[in-house]
């Protein structure tokens, strides 16, 4: 920002169109509804319907990866139909139905535990403070506690151990009415639907408002990109303590309101939005919109259908090696990688075909760093899902022995930390820029990565430093979420402007959706990572500590570890890279 002209016309918004005041309040209450559902989607799953991690895991990076998998359709479908402007206005209000929805949850699940042939209810009682799960077997209260070799010891009044029931022979689950498992699963297929219509086409807009070479893209995108923080913020305080205080209906109620804001502000925009994101002059002259609008909402049954088989598949058998569990994945799994190893090198060829020499070493250049940067969010993205569960098993969340936060709202510290950083990032390109210092795009992307390494491994330093019930200080998290949105500046931002100066001009559109697939691939194998840090539960509560903190120590480490390397490795690349980029920075 500290580019632009002092005086400001009447015509601009701090430098910038004033177009993109408003697309940035839109954007902060669409995020608004986004952030505060997924601050409780996990847990939602895990406690309220009481599935394992395994299956929370899995159906946390189904969902997600599906929300950035239908901008690839919705790109398209704005381009040549509907324009952007339409596309978001249907997709606020979809979304806005599927938060809505998700209100109707009914009451939780009821958990048990079968062993030596029988399922026995369990209860979850209060002890010295805490939650306890106890079960009555042959007319003894016995509380469930997990040992460190994976066994279960149930234990009588007095606190000595009745029996022990080996791993294997010890199943935890819970009684679900299917009604509520059917209406949740709708209202998440809902929102993936008016995503793809959403999501891509705000950031298209907004990059319409800069002509090609204007130099306050970056910047532009930057504080487009506060917005989104700014909503994030808010909602992941307020739904989880709704949530906390009132039940999971008053949570998920909050992101509906968001989201419907969101809507009105396009919809009722008093002419300020007019020229902007309209639909193709060639769409005109046969308006299809009715008809898309009809189909898409046919379409909920596909994303329901692929929650479906991601809650029955079985996973393959150890050892059956990478081809065995590849067969083994559910179906959405499968179309993922499918779909992002054929559009890549389709698009490529395409591009060779249809554009210049220029053009084309322009899009190999997007495509690698669109590759990197599944990556950077396989690993940031367990922001909702493993860190979401270590903050609610093996963090201490009192804040200076004041109060306390739940789990869910641990995830505000990345909204925050962006809020604070992103106006000085944006002022630091652009000094660097005045000097020509500015790092390039591959630069930045490799730094993101090395970044989001860099935060695992700060947190696994933390848990040499747990308490005697196993738990870190929050402050550790804090430290990790900071480092990660140091990290998050340097691609986000960045990429949605990258992909808006390397595509070709006339598919932008589905190029914005190739970056979103690429975030919907790192998202299910996101999900994969957080199914490897699953941790055993009876009643959505870890039965041992010390076990559920080695674990995550371990998964943060590797995959820290993995992420610093292949960031040193695009660092290293970048200079190849740039000469492709013919001048973009």
């Amino acid at each position: 920002m500290a580019t632009i002209p002092a005086a400001a016309s009447a015509g601009t918004w701090f430098g910038h169109p004033r177009q993109l005041a408003r697309l940035f309040s839109t954007e902060m209450w669409e995020r608004f509804g986004f952030y505060g559902m997924r601050a409780l989607l996990v847990l939602y799953l895990t406690k309220h319907f009481v599935f394992g991690d395994k299956v929370g895991g899995g159906m946390y990076g189904a969902y997600m990866s599906m929300v950035y998998l239908t901008p690839f359709i919705g790109g398209i479908l704005a381009d040549r139909f509907l324009g952007s402007k339409r596309a978001v206005k249907f997709g606020a209000l979809v979304m806005a139905v599927g938060y809505f929805v998700l209100c109707f949850g009914g009451e939780n699940a009821q958990p048990t535990a079968t062993y030596d042939g029988i399922t026995h209810n369990v209860t979850i009682e209060p002890v010295d403070g805490k939650e306890a799960r106890f079960v009555a077997d042959h007319g003894s209260r016995l509380r469930i506690k997990g040992n460190d070799d994976g066994s279960v010891a149930l234990l009588s009044p007095d606190g000595t151990t009745a029996r022990t029931v080996a791993k294997a022979d010890f199943v935890a689950d819970a009684v679900r009415s299917p009604m509520y498992i059917t209406i949740m699963l709708l209202a998440l297929s809902a929102i993936v639907v008016g995503n793809g219509f959403f999501k891509p086409n705000i950031s298209t807009m907004v990059g319409g408002l800069y002509a090609p070479g204007d130099r306050r893209r970056d910047a532009g995108f930057t504080i487009f990109y506060m917005g989104i923080n700014l909503g994030s913020l808010g909602s992941q305080i307020l739904c989880p303590f709704l949530a906390v205080a009132f039940g999971w209906w008053a949570g998920f109620g909050l992101a509906a309101v968001g989201m419907l804001v969101a809507f009105m502000l396009i919809q009722f925009d008093g002419g300020k939005l007019d020229g902007h994101g309209e639909a193709p002059a060639s769409a005109n002259a046969r308006d299809r919109s009715a008809l898309i609008y009809l189909a898409s909402l046919a379409a909920i049954v596909v994303p329901w259908l692929l929650f479906s088989n991601t809650l029955t598949a079985v996973p393959a058998a150890a050892g059956g090696g990478i081809g065995a569990y590849l067969l083994a994945l559910p179906v959405l799994g499968k179309a993922l990688f499918v779909t992002f190893i054929v559009a890549v090198p389709g698009i490529l060829i395409w591009s060779y075909r249809a554009g210049s020499k220029q053009e084309f070493q322009m899009m190999v250049a997007a495509m690698v760093l669109i590759v990197f940067n599944v990556t950077f969010f396989t690993l940031f993205e367990q922001a909702g899902s493993s860190l979401t569960l270590f903050a609610d098993r093996n963090t201490d969340l009192s804040i200076f022995g004041l109060f306390s936060i739940s789990a869910g709202q641990t995830q505000f510290f990345n909204a925050i930390f962006i809020v604070i950083l992103a106006p000085i990032f944006a002022a630091m390109w652009a000094a660097l820029a005045r000097r020509g210092m500015e790092p390039g795009i591959p630069v930045k992307f490799g730094l993101a990565l090395v970044g989001v390494g860099a935060g695992f491994l700060f947190l696994v330093w933390g848990t040499h430093f747990a308490d005697a019930g196993y738990k870190v200080a929050i402050w550790w998290l804090a430290g990790l979420y900071l480092i990660h949105s140091m990290a998050e500046l340097c691609i986000s931002p960045v990429g949605l402007s990258m992909i808006t100066k390397l595509s070709i001009a006339r598919i932008v559109g589905m190029m914005m959706g190739v970056w979103f697939l690429s975030i919907s691939v790192a998202q299910y194998i996101g999900g994969i990572v957080a199914q490897v840090a699953s941790v055993a539960t009876v009643g959505g509560e870890v039965t041992n500590l010390k076990v559920s903190l080695d674990t995550y120590a371990g998964v943060f480490q590797t995959i820290g570890l993995i992420s610093a390397v292949i960031g040193l490795f695009l660092l290293a690349l970048s200079f190849p890279l740039k000469r492709l980029m013919h001048g973009v920075d």
